[in-house]
């Protein structure tokens, strides 16, 4: 008989997928049933191995290893992840799964975590992707009925797989080379720095603010208002009111239009976090953790995007 393997980013989300596609029975570290084995990844299993791993000098940080550039990149599985790695290539040494659906998060990183674990248990087996943006049952029953075949999204994997490793490239070199020159430990990142870089500009307009005094005349008539731009010498604000004083405002024309206002756009995911701390203070993470919650709940679509 032949089986197809399925493996989610998280259990929550392996549930979901297990109970409509029918695989009903428990198993230890997976659900099977109607020629389905279904089982998760708990986020990245496999992971970029750290600059001792390549060589025993870098354990410790000097200026002169730096910069420090692998020729070969090394993976390893951290000591608290290697038992569901080992579920998951065991799962995959079955004779009797023949294929494999990667149904991981549809996205970049959701990408790359399968892939590293594909990859590192030696799986030569063809796989398919489920790319589904909502939990929904009739969600996933339309992407399994349009698995795309996982050779489509070897550049997604590609671009994820550039990212980590510039992010380990820069946080690794820039981190030691900082540290060094100052005496004391600075992480650097490729996202983290500029973002931080960004703050502090912001944070030093906000200082050197200087207070400027302007005047605006404003003119009231038939329940109508009208204001004049900033004037920042009095004198001529003065000078527009008298002008004003005691004129007739006449109306010149009237235009009326029907117009038809769309409702607002649904929240990418910076839109949502950015309206979420002005109404209730959440922090960017605590959004991004609610956000995933729901999504995990089927009251949410994907939101690690930026679709709206």
């Amino acid at each position: 008989m032949s089986i197809q393997l399925v493996i989610a980013e998280k259990p929550s989300v392996a549930r979901s997928i297990a109970g409509v596609i029918g695989a009903d029975q428990k198993r230890d570290g997976y659900m099977e049933g109607n020629g389905y084995l279904v089982s998760w990844c708990i986020g990245h299993l496999v992971s970029l191995a750290d600059a001792g791993a390549y060589d025993e000098r870098f354990k410790k940080w000097r200026y002169d290893d730096l910069p420090i550039l692998p020729q070969e990149w090394q993976y390893i599985i951290p000591a608290e992840k290697k038992g569901p790695f080992a579920v998951l290539r065991s799962l995959m040494e079955r004779p009797d799964v023949t294929g494999l659906v990667c149904a991981t998060d549809a996205g970049r990183e959701g990408e790359l975590i399968f892939r590293f674990v594909y990859q590192m248990a030696g799986c030569k087996k063809p796989f398919k992707r489920l790319w589904i943006s909502s939990m929904e049952d009739a969600a996933i029953r339309e992407g399994f009925a349009h698995l795309k075949p996982g050779a489509d999204y070897d550049d997604l994997y590609q671009s994820a797989l550039c990212r980590a490793q510039a992010d380990w490239l820069v946080g690794i070199n820039a981190t030691r080379l900082f540290s060094i020159l100052y005496h004391k430990t600075l992480t650097v990142g490729r996202v983290q720095t500029p973002t931080l870089n960004m703050l502090v500009d912001r944070e030093a307009k906000i200082s050197n603010f200087k207070k400027e005094k302007y005047h605006v005349v404003h003119i009231a008539a038939g329940g109508m208002e009208a204001a004049s731009d900033r004037f920042m010498n009095p004198d001529d604000a003065d000078a527009t009111k008298t002008a004003c004083a005691g004129a007739q405002a006449v109306c010149v024309s009237v235009k009326r239009e029907k117009k038809t206002e769309q409702p607002p756009r649904l929240y990418d995911l910076t839109s949502l976090q950015r309206e979420a701390n002005r109404l209730f203070g959440f922090t960017a993470k605590q959004t991004l953790d609610y956000a995933q919650q729901l999504y995990e709940k089927k009251l949410l679509t994907y939101p690690r995007i930026d679709s709206q």
